[in-house]
C-alpha cells in the first residue's frame, strides 16, 4: 500500500490518499485480459494472480474459496472484497479511476455494448473454445456474424467502438476481435483496423507482454 500526497491548487495544504493493489486472478489470453488492459489504461495499481489447472492460485491459495463461480476474471480488493463478472469489474475500474467511462448518453452506450458483447459474442464462442460438433458450429458462426455487423454500424468510421476515445467497452472489444479468428468469422474492415490500433497502444502491449503473449 503506498501513500500520494495531493497538494490543492492553492499550494495550503496536503491531502493523502491511500493506493491499494488489486489482486487480478486470470488465465493467459482468456477475457481477464480486459480487465488488465483497463487496469493498465486507468493507472491503478495491480497484481496479476495466474490460476492453474487444480484452480490453485499463484499465491497458493484455493482459488474456488476465492470465487465460489470459480472462473475468471476475478478481482480481489485489498479489503478482501471480491468482485467478478467482466462488466461489474470494468466497470468499478472505471468508477474507481474517474478514466474510460463517459458522462451522458455515451456511459449508457458503453455498459450497453459491453452487455451486448458478452451475450452475443462472448457467449457465441463457447462452440468453438469446447469443440462443440459442427452444427452448433455454423449456427454460431451465423449469430457472430450479424453481432459483428452491429458492432461495425456502432464503430463507423469513429476511432473507437463507442467515441473517440478510449472506454472499458474497447477494453473487452479486444478481447472479443483477437478470439474472433478462432471462429472463422471474418471481421468487418472497420473493426479488423480498430484492432490492429488496439493492438499497438502501450496498455495493450503491456498487458500482452506480462500475460506472456507479446
Amino acid at each position: 500500500m503506498a501513500v500520494v500526497n495531493i497538494v490543492d491548487l492553492a499550494g495550503k495544504q496536503r491531502v493523502y490518499r491511500k493506493e491499494t493493489t488489486m489482486n487480478l486472478f486470470y488465465y493467459p489470453a482468456a477475457c481477464s485480459l480486459a480487465d488488465h488492459i483497463a487496469l493498465i489504461e486507468a493507472g491503478l495499481p495491480y497484481k496479476l494472480l495466474v490460476i492453474n489447472r487444480e484452480k490453485k492460485t499463484e499465491d497458493g491459495r484455493d482459488f474456488n474459496a476465492i470465487n465460489p463461480k470459480s472462473y475468471i476474471p476475478t478481482l480481489e480488493l485489498d479489503d478482501g472484497t471480491v468482485l467478478t463478472e467482466n462488466q461489474i469489474i470494468l466497470a468499478y475500474i472505471a468508477e474507481r479511476s474517474g478514466k474510460l467511462l463517459p458522462g451522458g448518453m455515451a456511459r449508457w452506450r458503453v455498459l450497453e455494448a459491453l452487455a451486448f458483447m458478452s451475450s452475443e459474442i462472448h457467449g457465441h464462442y463457447v462452440p468453438f473454445f469446447r469443440d462443440f460438433p459442427e452444427p452448433e458450429k455454423v449456427r454460431a458462426r451465423e449469430k457472430l456474424a450479424k453481432s459483428f455487423a452491429i458492432l461495425s454500424d456502432q464503430m463507423g468510421d469513429k476511432a473507437f467502438l463507442v467515441s473517440e476515445e478510449m472506454t472499458i467497452a474497447d477494453c473487452y472489444l479486444f478481447w472479443v476481435l483477437m478470439v474472433a479468428p478462432k471462429s472463422g468469422v471474418e471481421l468487418p474492415e472497420n473493426l479488423q483496423a480498430c484492432f490492429e490500433r488496439l493492438k499497438v497502444r502501450p496498455s495493450v502491449m503491456q498487458a500482452l507482454s506480462e500475460e506472456g503473449l507479446g
